[in-house]
C-alpha cells in the first residue's frame, strides 16, 4: 500500500514538472526599465522613452489565469505609471495604473512592482504608459494565450504575429503636450503612423525601410492587431487578401471576412490571414479615419507582405486605401461584430438596470487668462472638465482622506439640448474632481452622446477594470423611447474601448462586480487631456473577495 502511495505522489510531481499548467496557474515575472534611446525615425534623431530600450515595447506573454508580476524602474526623468489596458484587475485595483486615479506615479530613480492576474481573460491587449503623453512611445502588446489544452474557438492558425500600429513625432512629444496646455490652442499633430515601430517611405524621408510580413504559401496566421496611437482612428488593409475577424479586445467574436480593419486607438482586432496568393509582395497600409473638420496626420504607414520564394525587388501589388471620411467603412466594419455567445463563452448581457446613465460628450471653450486667446480648448462629459487631484483617488478614497472628491458627478447632462444640431450654446464647462457611485454588484447603462459643439467627431472611449456589451449606436440625439426597441441584447460584441460615432451615440451595459475607482475617459489623448474624463467609485461588496485590498507595500507616494 505505502509503495503505491509512493508512487502515487512520484507520478503527481512528474506531471507537475512537465506540466505545470495543468497542476497550477504560473507566475510570470517581467523587468520593465523605463530609459532613454536616441532613436532614428523621418530621417531625425531624438532621445526616446523607452522600455528596456525597444519601440515598441517588449510584449507580456501569459496564460489564462496566470500571474504576472512587473518590476517597473524608472530611470528617465518623467513621472510615470504603467496601466493594463483591458485587463479587469480583479481584486487587484491597486495594479491599474492610470496616476492619481489608482495610484501616484513612479518618481524618476523610483520602482514600483504590478502584481495581477489574468482572471477568465484570454486574447490580445496592451500596455502602455497612463501619464501624460508618455504612452506615445511607452506601449507594448499583452497576449494572453488560452489555458493549456483548451483550443481557440477556430481553427487553429499555423503561426501567430503581432501588429503594432502608432503615431511618432519628430519633436519630444511632451514639449508638444506642454506647449498645447500652454497656449490653450491644439497640440503638433504627428509627422508619421508606424506599424511595429516603422513608418515606411514618407515625404521627405523616402529611404527608410517600413516593417516586413513575411509568410509560407498555405499557411494560415493569427495577427494581433493594435492600436497605439495617440489620436487617431486607423484603418488597416493588406492588398489581395481578405481577413477573418475572430476577437476584439480579448473578446471572442462570430467571424466575419473583411478586407479593411477599422481600428480606434486602445482597441485591439485579432483577425486570421490565409496566405493563398501567388508569391509576391503586397503592401500593407495603415492610414487614418477621420469624418470631422479638425486637424488630423494624413500621412498613410507603408508596411509589405512578403510570400517565401520572392525574388529580390519585386513589383509590389498595391492596395487601395479608403477615403480618409469613409464613414460607412466604420460602419460596416462595427455592425459586423457579435459576441461569439457559445456555450463555453456566453454574453451575459444585463437584461434589467439599475443605474441608467446618459452621458454628452463635448469639446468646449474656457478662459484662461495666460492663453494665447485669452481661452483654451477643454472637453467634458456632461459639462464636467475633470480636474486632476494632486493624490491619487483610490488612496483617498482607501483611508478616507477628505476633500479630494466628491460623489456628485451627474447620470444626466445639467441642460438638455439639441446635442447634435449647430449650437454655441453652453460651450463653456464646469470643471470639479466629481465621481459617481455605483453600487457593487448593480447593473449599469450608459448612452454616450456626441455632440456638435465646436465640432462633432468620434470619440473611442475606455472603461478601466471592465468589459462592456455594446448593445446599440445610432446617429443624431438619442431617443430613449424609441432606440432601446433597436438594442440588441443577445449576442452585441464585448469591448473595453469603443468609438462613439461622429454625430451619434453609442450605448454599453456592464455589471459592476469589482470594487475601486476606474477610470472612464476618451482615448484620444488630446480629448483626455483637455478633461474628457471621471471614475466610478465600485462599493464593496461583502467579504474580502468583494472588497478593495490593503495597497501594496511598495505603492509609490505623491
Amino acid at each position: 500500500m505505502e509503495s503505491c502511495r509512493l508512487h502515487l505522489r512520484a507520478m503527481l510531481l512528474l506531471v507537475a514538472l512537465l506540466y505545470p499548467a495543468f497542476v497550477q496557474s504560473l507566475v510570470r515575472h517581467y523587468k520593465f526599465s523605463v530609459v532613454f534611446k536616441n532613436t532614428t525615425k523621418l530621417c531625425s534623431s531624438k532621445p526616446t522613452i523607452t522600455v528596456n530600450g525597444k519601440f515598441p515595447g517588449p510584449t507580456l506573454y501569459a496564460r489564462e489565469d496566470d500571474t504576472v508580476i512587473v518590476r517597473v524602474i524608472n530611470h528617465v526623468n518623467h513621472n510615470l505609471t504603467i496601466h493594463w489596458h483591458g485587463v479587469k484587475q480583479l481584486g487587484t485595483v491597486w495594479a491599474d495604473g492610470p496616476a492619481y486615479i489608482t495610484q501616484c506615479p513612479i518618481q524618476p530613480g523610483q520602482n514600483f512592482i504590478y502584481n495581477f492576474t489574468f482572471t477568465g481573460q484570454r486574447g490580445t491587449l496592451l500596455w502602455h504608459a497612463h501619464t501624460s503623453w508618455l504612452r506615445a512611445t511607452l506601449h507594448g502588446a499583452i497576449v494572453i494565450l488560452p489555458k493549456r489544452g483548451t483550443p481557440y474557438p477556430f481553427p487553429t492558425p499555423d503561426e501567430e504575429k503581432t501588429v503594432i500600429l502608432a503615431e511618432w513625432w519628430k519633436s519630444d512629444v511632451e514639449a508638444v503636450v506642454n506647449q498645447s496646455v500652454q497656449s490653450g490652442l491644439p497640440p503638433n499633430v504627428s509627422d508619421a503612423h508606424t506599424i511595429n515601430g516603422h513608418a515606411g517611405p514618407v515625404p521627405g524621408c523616402s529611404s527608410q525601410g517600413g516593417y516586413t510580413l513575411h509568410v509560407e504559401s498555405g499557411k494560415t496566421y493569427l495577427l494581433r492587431i493594435i492600436n497605439a496611437a495617440l489620436n487617431d482612428d486607423l484603418f488597416f488593409k493588406i492588398a489581395g487578401h481578405n481577413l477573418t475577424v475572430v476577437e476584439v479586445d480579448a473578446s471572442y467574436t462570430k467571424p466575419f471576412q473583411t478586407d479593411t480593419i477599422f481600428i480606434s486607438p486602445g482597441q485591439t482586432t485579432n483577425a486570421i490571414l490565409t496566405a493563398n496568393r501567388g508569391i509576391g509582395k503586397y503592401l500593407i497600409a495603415a492610414s487614418p479615419f477621420m469624418d470631422a473638420p479638425v486637424g488630423f496626420d494624413n500621412l498613410t504607414s507603408i508596411a509589405s507582405l512578403r510570400y517565401k520564394g520572392t525574388p529580390a525587388n519585386p513589383k509590389a501589388f498595391l492596395t487601395s486605401i479608403p477615403p480618409q471620411n469613409a464613414t460607412p467603412v466604420t460602419n460596416t466594419f462595427m455592425d459586423a461584430l457579435r459576441s461569439l455567445n457559445s456555450k463555453q463563452y456566453p454574453a451575459n448581457v444585463p437584461l434589467t438596470i439599475d443605474h441608467s446613465l446618459f452621458f454628452t460628450i463635448a469639446v468646449g471653450v474656457n478662459p484662461c487668462a495666460t492663453c494665447v486667446n485669452g481661452s483654451k480648448l477643454v472637453a467634458a462629459f456632461n459639462n464636467v472638465s475633470f480636474v486632476m487631484p494632486t493624490i491619487a483617488l483610490l488612496q483617498a478614497y482607501y483611508y478616507n482622506t477628505k476633500g479630494v472628491y466628491t460623489l456628485d458627478f451627474p447620470a444626466n447632462p445639467p441642460i438638455p439640448f439639441n446635442y447634435t444640431g449647430n449650437s454655441t450654446a453652453n460651450m463653456q464647462t464646469t470643471n470639479g474632481t466629481r465621481l459617481y457611485r455605483l453600487g457593487y454588484n448593480s447593473t449599469v447603462q450608459i448612452v454616450l452622446q456626441g455632440t456638435a459643439i465646436i465640432a462633432p467627431e468620434s470619440h473611442p472611449t475606455h472603461l478601466h477594470g471592465f468589459n462592456f456589451f455594446v448593445v446599440g449606436k445610432g446617429i443624431g440625439n438619442f431617443d430613449p423611447k424609441k432606440d432601446p426597441k433597436t438594442f440588441n441584447l443577445v449576442d452585441p460584441v464585448e469591448r473595453n474601448t469603443i468609438s462613439v460615432p461622429t454625430g451619434g451615440w453609442t450605448a454599453i451595459r456592464f455589471r459592476a462586480d469589482n470594487p475601486g475607482i476606474w477610470f472612464l475617459h476618451c482615448h484620444l489623448e488630446v480629448h483626455t487631456t483637455w478633461g474628457l474624463k471621471m471614475a466610478f467609485l465600485v462599493e464593496n461588496g461583502k467579504g474580502p473577495n468583494e472588497t478593495v485590498r490593503p495597497p501594496p507595500a511598495d505603492l509609490p507616494t505623491c
